[in-house]
């Protein structure tokens, strides 16, 4: 028997699933990560009293300035996120809302995961070492890099590993003792492989924030990242697109010695 609705009684009922859709969401965990801006460490300085970059087999420099590496500090992978959650940092700069699988590798547990990003770490600082030696030609030599930095896991500080290791070795080149930062707070971001090729990394915006924060004036991004770069950049702080340390060295060069061109997003 068919038994006609009138038009509020049919909205009405039609949207009564919507209703227990919404409710259901508000309490359901749902796969996303809250991602915030973290901590930033200085690649020529210490971390937890140790010094993040240790060489041995060369002669190395005193520094000025620093190199600041930048993370992000994102919910657990096994974390609830509830749709309350996600509208609240929707509405936030200092906040984003992730897909989980895009922080976190998929069909893993927690202790895999953290498993995971350690290595990651410790093949990016291999990679990073290579990197600087061979732009620097000093490959055949004897020469010993460690890297420290304790409770960071992933790829992303590569690129400033490298350039750590070539400040310290090198400064800017120009054998007068100056310094690759020219005494400024540089920071960034960026997977690096022994090639000297920047990768992206994601969270830029994030890192970008937790640079201003700590004191940095210039940041250094994957070129392929300047837009999502710009779109929450903190007032004061200049982006440098670089695509392979070779040209993160000369924009730093540059930026030191106020000659020649610096690119820009």
């Amino acid at each position: 028997m068919f038994s006609r609705l009138t038009r509020p009684r049919a909205v009405a009922v039609c949207a009564l699933p919507v209703v227990a859709l919404l409710a259901t969401a508000a309490f359901a965990p749902l796969p996303f990560s809250l991602t915030q801006p973290g901590l930033t460490a200085d690649v020529l300085g210490e971390n937890r009293g140790d010094p993040v970059i240790t060489v041995s087999g060369a002669p190395t420099r005193e520094t000025r300035g620093e190199l600041r590496m930048t993370t992000i500090e994102a919910t657990s992978p096994d974390a609830d996120v509830r749709l309350g959650d996600v509208i609240d940092s929707w509405f936030r700069t200092d906040k984003a809302v992730m897909p989980r699988d895009s922080v976190y590798p998929s069909g893993r547990s927690t202790r895999e995961i953290e498993q995971y990003n350690t290595e990651q770490m410790k093949e990016s600082q291999d990679d990073a070492t290579q990197a600087a030696l061979n732009h620097l030609d000093l490959n055949d030599k004897n020469i010993k890099v460690t890297l420290k930095l304790a409770d960071v896991g992933g790829p992303s500080a590569g690129l400033l590993f490298s350039l750590g290791i070539i400040d310290k070795l090198n400064g800017d080149g120009d054998g007068d003792g100056g310094d690759l930062t020219g005494g400024r707070v540089i920071a960034g971001t960026g997977t690096i492989d022994p090639a000297g090729k920047v990768g992206a990394v994601g969270g830029v915006s994030l890192k970008t924030q937790a640079a201003k924060r700590d004191g940095a004036t210039v940041f250094l991004v994957p070129k392929e990242e300047c837009g999502d770069a710009k779109a929450e950049l903190p007032k004061g702080l200049r982006l440098v697109p670089v695509t392979t340390l070779k040209g993160a060295v000369s924009a730093l060069e540059a930026l030191g010695s106020g000659k020649g061109s610096v690119p820009s997003c």
